[in-house]
């Protein structure tokens, strides 16, 4: 990776939390989570995967579903920032004259499949990399999960399918931040060692920290790590990611800000960035 191209990464994923911290008021958002996952998206949309505003309805795109769809404000933050959306449309968050609240919804272009019900879409997911080999293309499917979502038997069952099937076109990215809802995942119910039990299930599988871009894209561009075998990539996040004053907070999962605090929280993300920022950006509404 480029010096100028991890530079437009981080400064984009920088607009993408301002984008989080702004929808965290007004009935408020999962900010804590879409935080922890931010670098995730930014990278996979603007690093990794084949699809733009011009090709969302081309088979031979690649897909990405966001299975904790909580997270949807870094989804749509991003949109913003790649021009696929226009950044007034956030303020509609939670009103009736729009579909953009909680979770995806696929009145919007670039949402794939909606979701919210945890430990759905990898099964989704893998049923459109199923049908993209049955019809001999080569483009990508990517899920995104929570670590919480583990919980869910579903996931377990979707790859010990794609296991058995080989499918070396499907990646599965556990968002590990190490928090589900209010708590600790291992203090309900531990999931490390997390990288054997994927590969007892027949996965390929690489562990990276989450937030460095440099790392994403020497994981992401190895893929497939095996050619008869799914992928795994645990990214290690921290939740809250870029506020010291709510990382790794169990209470700041969802947040409904007042404005004064989003502020306060704006202020505090503007400390944080090591970016040149613009004076659009410096200001605070």
């Amino acid at each position: 990776m480029t010096e100028s191209k991890h530079k437009e990464l981080k400064d984009r994923a920088f607009k993408v939390r301002e984008h989080i911290l702004r929808m965290s008021t007004d009935g408020g958002c999962f900010t804590g989570a879409s935080l922890s996952c931010a670098d995730l998206v930014v990278y996979l949309y603007s690093g990794f995967l084949n699809v733009n505003k011009d090709n969302l309805q081309d088979p031979n795109r690649d897909f990405l579903l966001l299975s904790k769809g909580h997270d949807v404000p870094a989804l749509y933050g991003t949109f913003v920032e790649l021009g696929w959306m226009e950044k007034e449309r956030l303020n509609n968050h939670l009103k009736s004259n729009d579909s953009i609240y909680w979770h995806p919804n696929r009145n919007i272009p670039g949402i794939e499949f909606h979701s919210g019900s945890l430990g759905h879409l990898p099964a989704v997911g893998l049923g459109i990399a199923m049908d993209n080999k049955i019809k001999g293309l080569n483009n990508r499917v990517v899920v995104i999960t929570g670590d919480g979502e583990l919980d869910e038997g579903s996931v377990w069952e979707t790859l010990h399918v794609a296991s058995a099937y080989k499918m070396n076109n499907f990646t599965i990215v556990v968002d590990r931040n190490h928090f589900q809802a209010n708590m600790r995942t291992e203090d309900l119910i531990p999931l490390e060692p997390l990288a054997d039990k994927f590969e007892a299930f027949g996965c390929a599988v690489q562990r990276i920290d989450g937030h460095d871009f440099e790392a994403l894209d020497k994981a992401f561009s190895a893929l497939p790590f095996h050619s008869e075998k799914p992928s795994v990539i645990i990214a290690d996040t921290v939740r809250g990611k870029g506020l010291p004053s709510i990382e790794a907070r169990a209470d700041r999962w969802f947040c409904n800000f007042k404005h004064e605090e989003v502020d306060s929280l704006l202020k505090e993300l503007y400390g944080e960035a090591e970016t040149n920022l613009t004076s659009e950006t410096l200001t605070v509404r």
